[in-house]
């Protein structure tokens, strides 16, 4: 009895294993001729079996791709496209380094600490201050995700100049848009009280009723 244990591993199940005995078979056929007529049917029946990559402009040479996989990359026949290299299908993609640089705030994150730095080069005063502001509010609803006590204009612009390392310089007088006093912010993957979506929320009213 054949067991699926004992057989070849293969190379692209999605043709499934007939596929594979096929193009082992043309391999062995030692006629070239008749090869390359035999590799031409496999073909086409691949191309019945993955209809979808009719949809690829390159279809054709993918087939071809996927049966010199299929083969190992070892058969020899006359194909209308080159043999791809091994090496493009099995090697490891390089490895990504990422920024080792500590985060200085974590409350604030590394997306916060590059927006800072991308206003400090602005050279356009105005333009500046106005993201200035639109930074300022966004870093406080990040405070206040993590810290729940009230947080002072002046707490966030000098956050903000030290992140900056002192590139920034805030403008004298520059104040945020007054918070509304019952609004809250929840941190990422928590629900706001009494609503069915993250973010902003209403504190609780719920008062035990005086006694009559």
């Amino acid at each position: 009895m054949d067991y699926n244990t004992q057989r070849d591993i293969l190379h692209l199940p999605e043709y499934g294993r007939h596929v594979q005995q096929m193009i082992e078979q043309v391999k062995r056929i030692p006629d070239r001729e008749k090869r390359n007529e035999q590799i031409r049917a496999v073909i086409q029946i691949m191309a019945i079996l993955n209809p979808q990559m009719k949809d690829f402009p390159d279809y054709r040479q993918k087939l071809w791709d996927h049966m010199y996989i299929i083969a190992d990359f070892d058969i020899d026949v006359d194909a209308p496209y080159p043999m791809p290299d091994k090496k493009e299908f099995f090697s490891r993609p390089e490895q990504i380094h990422y920024e080792e640089k500590p985060i200085k705030a974590r409350c604030y994150g590394r997306n916060i600490e590059n927006m800072i730095n991308l206003i400090a080069s602005q050279e356009d005063e105005s333009d500046k201050t106005e993201m200035i502001c639109t930074l300022g509010h966004y870093m406080r609803q990040q405070y206040l995700i993590w810290n729940k006590d009230s947080v002072a204009d002046e707490t966030i612009f000098s956050d903000m100049e030290k992140l900056s390392e002192g590139r920034l310089k805030v403008p004298e007088g520059l104040q945020l848009n007054t918070l509304s006093s019952d609004a809250t912010f929840n941190r990422p993957g928590m629900m706001a009280s009494g609503s069915s979506k993250p973010g902003f929320g209403k504190k609780s009213r719920n008062k035990k009723k005086k006694k009559n």
